[in-house]
Order: structure tokens, then C-alpha cells, then sequence
């Protein structure tokens, strides 16, 4: 008979899968393709890395403050359908996604709508879901929505202006599409709310007023390119004012992260890979669409896009392919991953697919339409 121990290892383990995964991948391509270590540093993306480490920190500090409880419970009191509720959520993530990436807005949402899930009958993982393919599709808009664009943008050279005219047919069909099905999955039925859980919560107006200038300064720090900075002040303040929230936090999100970043970006410097791409004609806009596709199901977007930058010489074109990349797999867009380890729902990763694979389907014909038709 399996001892509790055992079981809660074993347990663990099937729920740290990705970090295995891509642990073993990372170590195995290490023993067969040495690299100089310098190598291993610029594919840890160690700024993004500081950067997701600040979140992680503010994120769980306004958590334990309360105050995502106290608001979840106000939203949910306000609102009698559970089909508007979850609109609402929706359309705030992808809202969010255009002025603080898809990332952030994440990090904001999806906390609130577990606090709502607990004190209603709000589908919480149907939300996580939707709201995953909400800031791919919201974030595609912006320059700034995430980091692919981010780069694309400055690689390209177009104004701000100019990059959201660019990609506005694109991430119109995707907002449309994510819309649409939010309306047509999620139940018309009224909010039922378990009234015993509304105002049970404790709050902390301290570590929840800390908590959310950390959040802002974070942002505002890995806007400018400080990521590092500010991850080692909140965590030398919280060290010292709220340790309980740095115990808490899921440091194993992070590691997993380090595991995908390490993995995949000596995967795409592999000679085969890189060889295999001097076959295709990017001057194509189809083969750069489909390329980068296939890149991002394999490699995540990000990854994907740094790959065949300078293959790609049509930026926008890229911009709309690894955007629509997100969608499919879950290690098409490291906000999925995001969601899913912020939600800790069981079936999360078989629902996603589930969606998210036929979203791909559906999206990228019909945003390839409305890129070459209306761009």
C-alpha cells in the first residue's frame, strides 16, 4: 500500500510535469551539445525571468492582503448573470493585456476570478481558459502587450500608431472570435452566491497598499528595462515585512520558466534547425505565416520570433503569425503556461487543449484573410 507521502509526492510530481519536461530537455541537449556558458545566460532571459520574480512577489502580497477576496465578492454581488460576469472578465483581461501585457493582466485576473469561483457558481476553469486566449488575442493589438511585439516593434521601426493600424484586422478577428465563443460556453443562468463567504475574508490595508505599489513599480521598472532591480527590492522588502507571502509564493512557476527558457532557446540554435530554415523562402508572407505558426506550437512565440527575425524580412507579418501562435498548444504562448499554474485546476491543461487546438484551427485562416484583405 502507497504511504500518504508517497502519494503526495507522486502527486507533485504529475503536477510539476512541465518543469520535468523541459528540466530533462535542457539537461539532455547540455550533454549532447555543449554550449560556452555565456550562451546558457542569454537563454535564460534572466531579465524576463526578474521580471516575472517581481510579479510573482506583488501578485501574492495583494492575495494575502484580502483585497482580491473583498473585490471579488463586490463584482459578484453586482452582477446577476454568470454570462456577463464572465464577458466582463474576459474583456477586462484582454483590455488589460493591451497596456500591461498579457502576463500582468494574468496576474490581475485570474486571482479574482478564483475568489469569485469560491464564493459563487462561476466555471472557473471555462474562465481561466477563455481569459488565456483573451490576452493573446487583446495583446496582439499592442506594441507593448508582450514581448514579441515589444520586439517586433523596435525591429521594425514603425511608429506606435502605425504597428497598431498594422495588426488591428488581426487582433479584431481574435477579440471577435474570443468574444463570441465566451457568449456561446458559458451559462446564461443567474450569479449564485454563497453568501457566508462575502465578507468573511481578513484584510491587511498595509500589505495590500505595499502590494499593489510594488505591482506598479515592477511594471513601471520592466517598461524601462530594470526588471532586475526591482525584483531584488521587493525582495529585500518583503523579506523583512511580509516573509510569509515570499513562503507562499510559487517559486516552482519560476523554475519551470527557467526550464522552458533553457530548453527551448538551445532547441531553436540547434544546427538542424537552424539549417532547415535557410530551405524556406521567407519572402513569402504565406510561408512566414505558416513557419511561424508551426514555430510557436514547438518552441513558444517568443522564442519563435527571435528565431526568424532576421529570416523574416516582413516584421508585421511576423507580428500577426506568432501572435496567432499563441493559440494551439499550451507552449505556444508562455501566458498559457501562466494561466494554468495561477489557476491549479484539475483537467486544466486536457480543457485547454480542447479549445484552444480548435481556436488555432478556426483563427488562422480567417486572420490570414483579414491581413492580407484589410492590412
Amino acid at each position: 500500500m502507497n504511504s500518504p507521502a508517497h502519494l503526495d509526492w507522486r502527486a507533485r510530481l504529475q503536477a510539476e510535469w512541465l518543469l520535468l519536461l523541459f528540466g530533462a530537455l535542457a539537461i539532455a541537449l547540455a550533454v549532447l551539445d555543449p554550449q560556452p556558458l555565456e550562451r546558457y545566460r542569454q537563454w535564460l532571459q534572466l531579465p524576463t525571468l526578474a521580471g516575472l520574480l517581481g510579479l510573482l512577489i506583488a501578485i501574492q502580497g495583494i492575495r494575502d492582503s484580502g483585497w482580491v477576496q473583498r473585490a471579488a465578492g463586490a463584482l459578484a454581488a453586482r452582477m446577476h448573470s454568470v454570462r456577463a460576469l464572465g464577458l466582463l472578465l474576459v474583456m477586462a483581461a484582454a483590455l488589460l493585456s493591451m497596456v500591461l501585457t498579457n502576463d500582468v493582466s494574468l496576474f490581475l485576473i485570474v486571482p479574482l476570478t478564483l475568489a469569485i469561483g469560491t464564493m459563487s457558481n462561476l466555471p472557473v476553469l471555462r474562465m481561466v481558459v477563455l481569459e488565456a486566449l483573451a490576452v493573446n488575442a487583446g495583446s496582439a493589438l499592442s506594441p507593448i502587450g508582450n514581448p514579441q511585439n515589444l520586439l517586433l516593434w523596435q525591429h521594425s521601426a514603425l511608429g506606435f500608431a502605425q504597428f497598431v493600424a498594422a495588426m488591428l484586422p488581426a487582433a479584431a478577428v481574435m477579440l471577435a472570435m474570443v468574444a463570441l465563443l465566451t457568449v456561446l460556453w458559458l451559462p446564461r443562468g443567474r450569479v449564485a452566491l454563497t453568501t457566508d463567504r462575502l465578507d468573511r475574508t481578513p484584510t491587511s490595508v498595509r500589505l495590500g497598499m505595499c502590494s499593489a505599489l510594488a505591482l506598479a513599480g515592477m511594471v513601471v521598472l520592466m517598461e524601462h528595462g530594470h526588471a532586475p532591480l526591482g525584483a531584488a527590492v521587493l525582495l529585500m522588502l518583503f523579506a523583512l515585512g511580509a516573509r510569509a507571502s515570499l513562503r507562499r509564493m510559487a517559486w516552482l512557476l519560476l523554475l519551470t520558466f527557467a526550464a522552458i527558457f533553457l530548453g527551448l532557446g538551445h532547441f531553436a540554435e540547434l544546427p538542424w534547425v537552424r539549417g532547415a530554415l535557410q530551405t524556406m523562402d521567407f519572402s513569402q508572407p504565406l510561408t512566414v505565416y505558416l513557419g511561424a505558426i508551426v514555430a510557436s506550437q514547438a518552441i513558444s512565440n517568443v522564442p519563435a520570433t527571435v528565431l526568424l527575425l532576421d529570416h523574416a524580412p516582413d516584421a508585421v507579418a511576423l507580428a500577426v503569425a506568432v501572435n496567432v501562435g499563441g493559440f494551439g498548444l499550451v507552449t505556444g504562448s508562455l501566458a498559457n503556461l501562466i494561466a494554468l499554474r495561477l489557476a491549479r485546476q484539475p483537467q486544466g491543461l486536457r480543457l485547454l487543449h480542447a479549445v484552444s487546438i480548435p481556436f488555432l484551427l478556426v483563427a488562422a485562416p480567417l486572420v490570414y484573410l483579414a491581413w492580407r484583405w484589410l492590412g
